[in-house]
């Protein structure tokens, strides 16, 4: 299954599930990250990390570790 940091620039994906465990994957729910949710792949950095997507109409960064949670497809 394919994760959000592998996702390059321009893609749209659909959240399919979130990985991680307690407090991580509540901050990245908060985020505005949930499932089934479509995610806008907007730029990603030189060295990959942080990733800039556009998710339920606004910008946000997120780093490559918190990335890896995301299944998307």
């Amino acid at each position: 299954m394919k994760t959000l940091k592998d996702i390059p620039c321009g893609e749209r994906v659909r959240v399919v599930k979130l990985t991680g465990e307690g407090a991580v994957k509540r901050r990245i729910m908060d985020m505005g990250i949930t499932k089934g949710v479509e995610i806008f792949v907007r730029k990603v950095a030189p060295l990959g990390d942080p990733v800039e997507v556009t998710v339920r109409g606004y910008e946000l960064s997120i780093r490559k570790a918190d990335a890896q949670m995301v299944q998307v497809e």
